[in-house]
């Protein structure tokens, strides 16, 4: 094994002492097969941590054979990751070609996740802020509890009735609450419409297509199993009580414009067009899932952009589920506000994982501030014990991204260039940094 690690540091050495007369085809070789020895490593972290790999769909060669996952190799992973980033920076120091050191710090920023999430499979820890940055190459700014009380008390004006407004909240959102028998029909029907929407700015992948399915207990309220050859198993979970909203959320989340087609595209444009083996293995705890999830919270308001998810909703998902209009518009304009109080979710989890906060206070920050049903505030509980500082990649993720493509011009006014820098930013090896830079 380690004799392979030692051809790779020579041809990048070789490459990097090539200085201007550079000889690129040599760089991409080089490239390629770190690429490999990434997935390759990739795989078999995979093998003892079973949320280690989210998808992959690369060739078969690479997949490490059966081994015994009784005794986790910390060390010996540690080292192979510690070994590729040295290959990659001795790679990046010997080119001038932009594509070629934007990818080499790409492939650096997943190995620096590879080294966290080792670590913290072994039960090595570091404080939240600190993780998120080596996982996914961001730090979530920080609010104190008056930044939330101060949002709460705007929604005392619009919620109709007296009392704490968490109550009253819930009293206004279970009138939106789909049906059991229902959930099928109008997932379906908001699904069909987001894709709708999607493909009147993108020609995706001949066959792409998603398989839709029902689950039960699960700390998340859905999930994008993305499964190669521009296919996707997408899965609801209905033991958490689901709203109208919800519908064309996890439709655009999920599916269009959001997971489904960010894989899509990356399959089609880097695996299948250029043959970069490292897109091919998507690591959950890594930069790449800032990004996706980022980018399919944006792809909400791209595909029903200004007050578009609320009129689809009154017209067509309403009527569908069977309740009734009426508020309709009071509880989206309360759904606005509630948005701005996302970032409470950050804050439960630095509490639980950094600060010693007591699941109870955890709670009750869930249903005061986030506005979460008792069930939705147990389940969100659970999600941070799983997945930790992966909270941050939803909201700040999303106002990265949406900062990123307003900068430059993607407004609501010039909806044909937005839609183009998100299909460029989603077909595309990016992380957090880079955006930020611009």
């Amino acid at each position: 094994m380690f004799k392979r690690y030692l051809a790779i540091m020579t041809l990048a050495v070789l490459a990097a002492s090539c200085g201007k007369r550079e000889n690129t085809s040599t760089h991409h070789n080089s490239l390629d097969s770190i690429a490999r020895e990434y997935v390759r490593l990739g795989l078999s972290v995979g093998q003892y941590d079973g949320d280690f790999v989210d998808a992959y769909y690369g060739p078969d060669s690479l997949r490490p054979a059966k081994t015994d996952t009784s005794q986790f190799p910390k060390d010996a992973f540690l080292q192979k990751t510690a070994a590729l980033k040295k290959v990659l920076a001795a790679l990046a120091s010997g080119t001038e070609q932009d594509t070629l050191t934007r990818r080499a710090a790409w492939l650096t920023a997943q190995l620096t996740a590879f080294e966290r999430r080792i670590q913290q499979f072994s039960g090595t820890f570091v404080p939240f802020d600190t993780e998120s940055k080596e996982l996914f190459d961001a730090v979530a700014p920080v609010y104190d509890e008056q930044h939330f009380q101060d949002l709460i008390t705007k929604l005392d004006r619009l919620l109709p009735g007296q009392g704490p407004i968490p109550e009253r909240y819930q009293k206004l959102s279970n009138r939106f609450l789909i049906p059991r028998e229902k959930i099928d029909t109008v997932f379906r029907v908001a699904i069909a419409e987001a894709r709708r929407r999607t493909l009147a700015h993108y020609a995706l992948p001949a066959g792409e297509d998603f398989k839709l399915e029902y689950v039960h207990d699960k700390p998340w309220s859905g999930y994008n199993w993305y499964k190669g050859n521009y296919k996707s198993l997408i899965q609801i979970n209905v033991s958490q009580p689901i709203y109208i909203e919800r519908a064309i959320d996890l439709a655009c989340h999920e599916g269009y414009p959001g997971h489904h087609v960010y894989n899509a595209l990356l399959e089609k444009n880097l695996y299948r067009d250029k043959g970069w083996t490292e897109i091919s293995l998507y690591p959950l705890f890594s930069p790449q899932s800032l990004i996706a999830e980022g980018s399919a919270n944006y792809g909400i308001s791209m595909a029903f952009p200004g007050n578009e998810q609320r009129e689809f909703c009154k017209n067509v998902l309403i009527p569908l589920a069977g309740l009734d209009t009426a508020m309709a518009n009071v509880y989206f304009e309360a759904l606005a506000v509630r948005s701005a109080l996302n970032y409470a979710r950050n804050e439960v989890a630095r509490g639980l994982l950094d600060r010693g906060m007591s699941e109870q206070e955890g709670k009750r920050w869930l249903t005061d501030y986030c506005l979460l049903p008792e069930k939705g505030a147990s389940d969100y509980l659970r999600f941070i014990r799983k997945y930790r500082s992966y909270v941050i990649n939803y909201n700040y993720g999303q106002d990265i991204i949406r900062k990123y493509i307003e900068a430059q011009g993607g407004t609501t006014d010039a909806p044909d260039k937005r839609w183009k820098l998100f299909e460029t930013l989603l077909s595309n090896e990016n992380r957090a940094g880079d955006l930020l830079k611009k």
